[in-house]
């Protein structure tokens, strides 16, 4: 029962325009209560007041297309999206190649100027619903096709409207646009429908809606209400209220996620019995004596920084960035020969049996002949007896590295004095199993429940705000500098009209002694993929192309007896060129390779490309990346493509082009996927922000970081009477175990 003064909330069903249909199909996008509802906000507006006309926004697009003032990546950032209210004047269905359909709408408005709208997909719905005469808004990205002297916008959104909101438009008003799927319109939820229910919803709950940012809070950051920000998102007066009640919106945000983070911190730091080691190992400084290169200034300042951890007497927990080719491994390598010099076990976890595979193979070669110690892997995959001799060389103590996958915390896995937890692709493994590894460690110590020292490594460069927000339990190093040897690897898009010119230049550098990879997106060849294979196009190379040189082929169909035995051949040069799918993105090592190859290179996503980049490139001479993709993709790498388009490959081709800088690489691809793709919501725990971006809000994830990590040093159990409605908040949305230490 509702305590006295709040209103009575019904359920949604119940409110005017809703009924049982259209409320099931709210609840199908999370929207069931009220407060759901009023958090549901706009992802645009449409403001007449402000609104340019189509004459003034083909200019506009004219002179940003035309324009080489600034980079591709840079560009990227600055183009927006609008709104245009205008009248349709022409619909016209035309069938391009193969029998695929598309709609061209032509929409004119009072200064007569024309802008074409574009649709490949759902062609019958939008000739539904559109009709010559009618008024529309439409929202999404202007472009100029220099080509055709048009302005155009692909896969806008469309909405029609009647002449009561055509009036309204008319008069100035700022109305919101909210995301409808495909499920609410079918409902018949349209965005007037939707706008009465935003609107009955904010009468109902604000008045009820408690803030969970303290006062002190808002009044130190210049903060509004909540209510007052929700209301001015749903109604706003102009669009300064609107960005006042999105900053507001997004600090509360990120404020909650960091505050989750500093329990977490605070939840390890609670006194635990850590291992302190001796700084001092011979295994380490003989295996540096032995490397074929010096170790980078970097590398050296991180092994300083992990060793201070592990000798602190403090559980470790550390993670290590580093781009492609920046020597984490035998970073970690050296801190877990430290490990064992102080006779303690160390472990390394990859995410795959492949990756724990190549770790192991990776481990044996960097160690050497004769270097004494037992290397054991443990995966899944082995056969009984394989697996009860490696646990029994775990549980006794003769395995002092063991390399392996998620079997490596299975329950039938004993320890013997586990000292380090090296854990590889951390973005692959969440949080609880983090804390999973770090038990079965502490109970290797028997009685004494010693924590064991945790090193996790990401293989794929994180931008600052990601890492942050991502890792915020962490400390952090960065290895920033590459060898002196590597050269910045010269990057090239090329079309398949002119792939005859690279392989020419492949068999120039296969003259001077070195070799190539030749990489393609498929094993096999697919009648539902449109996409090139390595077995298929491996018989016409062979036989076309290189005819007089070796050609090898490696995919991942293969057993890893006889992956391995490519990849030592190519490494011992009895290939010159290496044919392969993805299997070549980590782990293998050829310094002699310098030529790499990407067929259908728009199929492959930012951080794939940047990783199968790192490939070439690891010796001192010049080494090239040639990005294949169709012809057809001529026109967009010209222009300025939308983030909007269909597809995002001119966008990722052009950045691989432009920079060999795999942070400025993450910050793209974070930009164009968001942090639940590049990272992986599930396993990461990182939420879907509504309206913090991680790239774009860098200042504010460091100032709610700063507020959060205070405010629970001073109410470190959120017991203060002005604190309990942000408890309530955030055990409202973390479902975290750590956060007990707050509860």
């Amino acid at each position: 029962m509702p305590t006295e003064g709040q209103p009575t909330i019904l359920p949604l069903q119940y409110l005017k325009g809703v009924g049982p249909r259209r409320a099931e199909a709210l609840a199908r996008e999370g929207i069931v209560t009220y407060q759901d509802v009023v958090l549901y906000v706009p992802r645009a507006y449409i403001d007449r007041r402000s609104a340019q006309s189509i004459a003034q926004l083909r200019e506009i697009a004219r002179k940003q297309t035309t324009s080489d003032a600034s980079s591709f990546t840079e560009q990227l950032s600055i183009r927006q999206q609008v709104s245009v209210v205008a009248s349709v004047v022409r619909i016209h269905k035309k069938v391009v190649g193969k029998g695929r359909s598309m709609l061209q709408v032509d929409l004119r408005d009072e200064s007569n100027a024309v802008l074409q709208l574009i649709f490949w997909n759902q062609v019958a719905y939008y000739l539904k619903i559109l009709s010559e005469g009618a008024t529309i808004v439409v929202h999404g990205v202007p472009q100029f096709e220099e080509r055709w002297n048009t302005l155009s916008m692909h896969h806008p959104e469309v909405e029609v409207v009647d002449d009561e909101e055509a009036g309204q438009f008319g008069a100035g008003a700022i109305l919101p646009r909210y995301r409808l799927t495909q499920g609410m319109v079918s409902a018949g939820i349209t965005m007037r429908v939707m706008r009465s229910i935003v609107d009955q919803c904010l009468e109902e709950s604000i008045p009820a809606m408690p803030d969970p940012l303290p006062h002190e809070v808002r009044k130190e950051r210049l903060l509004i209400d909540r209510s007052q920000a929700l209301f001015a998102l749903h109604h706003p007066q102009d669009h300064a209220e609107i960005h006042a009640a999105q900053r507001r919106m997004k600090y509360e945000e990120l404020f909650l996620f960091e505050l989750l983070l500093a329990a977490r911190r605070k939840s390890r730091k609670r006194p635990e019995h850590g291992i302190a080691m001796q700084s001092q190992s011979n295994r380490a400084r003989a295996l540096i004596g032995r490397l074929p290169f010096e170790l980078t200034g970097a590398q050296k300042r991180v092994i300083r920084e992990i060793i201070a951890d592990m000798t602190s007497g403090t559980p470790m927990n550390r993670l290590l960035q580093g781009d492609v080719g920046s020597g984490k491994t035998v970073v970690a390598l050296l801190c877990m020969l430290n490990a064992v010099d102080n006779g303690y076990q160390a472990l390394i976890m990859a995410p795959t049996e492949i990756l724990a595979e190549q770790h192991f193979h990776g481990l044996q070669r960097l160690l050497g002949e004769g270097h004494g110690l037992h290397v054991q892997l443990l995966v899944g995959s082995q056969r009984k007896k394989e697996r009860m001799q490696a646990l029994q060389a775990i549980a006794h103590g003769t395995a002092t590295i063991v390399v392996g996958t998620h079997a490596l915390f299975e329950a039938d896995v004993a320890y013997h004095k586990l000292g380090l937890i090296v854990i590889d692709e951390q973005h692959r493994f969440g949080v609880a199993q983090r804390a999973e590894l770090k038990r079965l460690g502490q109970h290797s110590h028997g009685a004494e429940q010693r924590t064991p020292h945790i090193l996790v490594m990401s293989a794929t460069p994180i931008p600052r705000t990601l890492s942050m927000t991502l890792y915020g339990d962490l400390d952090s190093s960065v290895i920033d500098q590459l060898p002196a040897q590597r050269k910045p690897i010269k990057t090239h898009v090329v079309f398949e009209s002119k792939l005859h010119e690279v392989f020419g230049f492949i068999k120039s550098e296969i003259a001077l002694g070195r070799q190539a990879y030749i990489v393609y997106p498929l094993v096999e060849r697919s009648d539902k993929v449109d996409a090139k294979s390595a077995i298929e196009h491996f018989e016409h190379l062979c036989e076309s192309v290189f005819y007089d040189m070796r050609v090898g082929l490696l995919h991942g169909q293969m057993s890893w007896a006889e992956k391995e035995s490519v990849m030592k051949d190519f490494l011992e040069r009895r290939f010159d060129i290496l044919v392969s799918t993805t299997v070549i993105e980590v782990g293998i090592d050829v310094p002699n390779a310098t030529v790499m190859l990407i067929e259908n290179a728009e199929r492959f996503g930012l951080s794939q490309l940047h990783q199968l980049r790192g490939r070439v490139g690891r010796g001192g001479e010049q080494s090239y990346c040639f990005l294949a993709t169709k012809d057809h993709f001529k026109y967009q790498l010209s222009r300025t493509s939308s983030t909007e388009d269909i597809s995002k490959a001119p966008i990722r081709l052009r950045t691989m082009e432009e920079t060999t800088d795999g942070f400025r690489i993450a910050e793209v691809d974070l930009r164009l996927r968001g942090p639940g793709d590049v990272m992986g919501t599930r396993q990461s725990g990182v939420p879907d922000f509504t309206f913090a971006d991680l790239v774009a809000d860098a200042e504010l994830i460091a100032e709610t970081r700063t507020d959060a990590f205070s405010l629970l040093e001073q109410d470190p159990q959120l017991r203060r009477e002005e604190h309990q409605s942000l408890k309530a908040e955030l055990l409202r949305m973390f479902n975290d175990s750590t956060m007990s230490t707050v509860a």
